[in-house]
């Protein structure tokens, strides 16, 4: 993993990301090349200054395969899904490309080169990924760790390699008990790991690594100075080039969440994240003000289409005002289109959305399965109660009782709701308290590692969320 500005990015995205990079830059050459080659003069002189168009072609199709989700774990190479999304990505970028050519004439370029570079660049992505996926999934690459532990925090390291689809990048050599049965708190009443699995204690840790060409240690005890956890040893292996690592920073690192089950305090405390600067703030605002003015001006047309279907369908009002809990747990009035009947609660009790809402109105259904219920907290954003990019804020009455039952859960609280967020893309439409408790890991992730680069990564992320209908409830 590669952190950048404080998110954590796979070694292999970012080799795919490089690979596509230069494959998008050499297919515009080759074929600028090839239609000289087929009898345009000109072209030659436009072998040399090509360069600036050949980065802005990158980028671009970098920006819609990532928005595509192209570059995420779940997007199975191969698959017709794997196809539709490249096939889209590729029609995004290649008709943002022709508006750039028009409305930048210095950019320009013809037609036939421009045919030539997509084709090329189709052609080589798809032989690049699948070269990328028989060397990524080699046996080779697979970083051998050891569990320190045997109880439940060591369990679920095996269960989040199963659940996250992670057995490519590890493999798990064992688990290796520490202290006594009593000390470390695993004794046969506590051992939660399967007995087979556990690996002989009878020799000092580093000799145990070294035995077994151990890479990494994950640290998965409940209590590092009762638990038969012996420093000096975890120094050793460490000095030794063996990766020691603590098992929330462990699940954070690999999962993209903070894993509820596994914090304490004194990891949140002492990790690092979770961070209030007044500059950070102040580039997070105008980020806001900025992107949210832009999509202003392009979906006005649409917000004024939704207000008039929603008017002769069920009548006024249009917008619907909601309480919310904000920042610091501040309360709002969020804005959204209204997608359910006027008496939708008229017991006066709070109900989650559910599949097949009865409530939800014709127009209602269609507005929220494209997410366009949500436009109008564009306002709340510009007004400063919401960020274009955060947790999604919920009611009082849930705030209350999520509190109740999920630790932790005010932390969320600690930066700005947004209209899209780091759980939105990463965790389908949930309407429970075990889709809250789960959302909320994707939460506390954002609260503790946001920066630009997150915000931004999610944004072009919400685009696949909104096409394949992932969480429209």
């Amino acid at each position: 993993m590669v952190r950048i500005f404080k998110h954590f990015v796979p070694v292999q995205i970012l080799v795919l990301v490089l690979a596509d990079a230069l494959i998008l830059v050499g297919s515009m050459y080759l074929g600028i090349a090839l239609r000289f080659y087929g009898g345009d003069t000109g072209g030659l002189e436009e072998i040399l200054p090509i360069f600036p168009k050949a980065i802005g072609y990158a980028i671009v199709m970098l920006a819609t395969m990532t928005s595509m989700g192209l570059y995420m774990r779940d997007v199975a190479y191969g698959s017709p899904g794997y196809y539709l999304r490249l096939f889209i990505s590729f029609a995004g970028g290649t008709g943002m490309m022709v508006l750039v050519f028009y409305a930048l004439p210095g950019l320009f370029l013809g037609r036939g080169a421009f045919g030539f570079t997509v084709g090329f660049a189709i052609i080589g992505t798809v032989l690049a990924r699948g070269v990328f996926v028989r060397v990524v999934n080699h046996d080779v690459l697979r970083k051998r760790i050891v569990v320190l532990g045997t109880g439940s925090r060591a369990a679920q390291v095996g269960e989040i390699l199963r659940r996250e689809n992670l057995n490519h990048k590890f493999q798990l050599v064992g688990y290796l008990a520490l202290g006594s049965a009593h000390q470390a708190g695993f004794g046969s009443a506590h051992q939660e790991v399967p007995a087979g699995e556990i690996l002989p204690s009878d020799a000092p840790l580093l000799a145990t690594s070294i035995r077994y060409r151990v890479d990494e240690l994950v640290v998965a005890v409940r209590d590092r100075r009762n638990g038969g956890l012996h420093m000096v040893e975890l120094l050793e292996c460490k000095l030794e080039g063996i990766n020691v690592i603590d098992v929330s920073s462990f699940f954070e690192r690999e999962t993209g969440h903070v894993q509820l089950d596994s914090l304490n305090s004194s990891w949140m405390v002492y990790s690092d994240g979770f961070c209030r600067t007044s500059g950070r703030g102040l580039v997070k605002r105008i980020f806001d003000v900025f992107v949210s003015l832009i999509l202003l001006a392009l979906t006005l047309p649409v917000m004024l289409v939704t207000a008039l279907a929603i008017m002769l369908e069920s009548g006024m009002p249009i917008l619907y005002r909601q309480t919310r809990v904000g920042e610091c747990g501040e309360p709002f009035e969020v804005l959204k289109f209204r997608s359910m009947r006027v008496d939708a609660e008229m017991d006066g009790k709070p109900k989650w959305a559910s599949a097949g809402d009865n409530r939800v109105t014709r127009i209602g259904a269609i507005i929220r399965l494209l997410r366009i219920d949500e436009l109008p907290q564009i306002f709340n954003v510009l007004r400063g109660d919401m960020s274009f990019v955060g947790p999604r804020p919920e009611r009082p009455y849930f705030v209350t009782e999520l509190s109740r039952e999920i630790p932790w859960y005010q932390s969320r609280h600690s930066v700005k709701p947004g209209i899209t967020g780091w759980a939105q893309i990463r965790y389908p439409y949930g309407a429970s308290v075990e889709d809250a408790r789960r959302k909320l890991q994707y939460d506390l992730y954002y609260a503790k590692n946001h920066s630009l680069f997150l915000d931004l990564l999610i944004l072009f992320q919400t685009v696949q969320v909104v096409l394949f209908r992932r969480g429209a409830r």
